[in-house]
């Protein structure tokens, strides 16, 4: 039993992380950053859930990019081949539910 207090927790660098659980090959990690990650997609599927702060998710759908503004409880899903960037808004704190070893 563990209880994660998700708003106490910080990184020494951006996307920083905490591992909590790793359920047959899929992790879930507790990030800290307040820079942008870098455009990706990941080996799967990955529900990003913000947990504190405001992030704007751009992604690419059929070459356009949009901008999703994500709020404290919001959640964005990257299905498989969805090209995604986090921007945060200062600092966040976010779940990210991927597989193991995913970018």
């Amino acid at each position: 039993m563990n209880v994660i207090r998700s708003k106490e927790f910080t990184a020494d660098r951006a996307w920083g992380a905490l591992d909590i659980a790793n359920m047959g090959g899929v992790t879930t990690r507790l990030h800290w950053t307040d820079k942008p990650y870098e455009w990706h997609v990941n080996d799967g599927e990955e529900v990003f859930a913000v947990l504190d702060g405001m992030v704007d998710m751009h992604y690419r759908s059929e070459g356009v990019e949009k901008v999703a503004e994500l709020h404290t409880g919001d959640v964005f899903f990257a299905g498989v081949g969805c090209e995604h960037v986090a921007h945060p808004r200062g600092a966040a704190r976010i779940l990210v539910i991927e597989k193991e070893g995913s970018v």
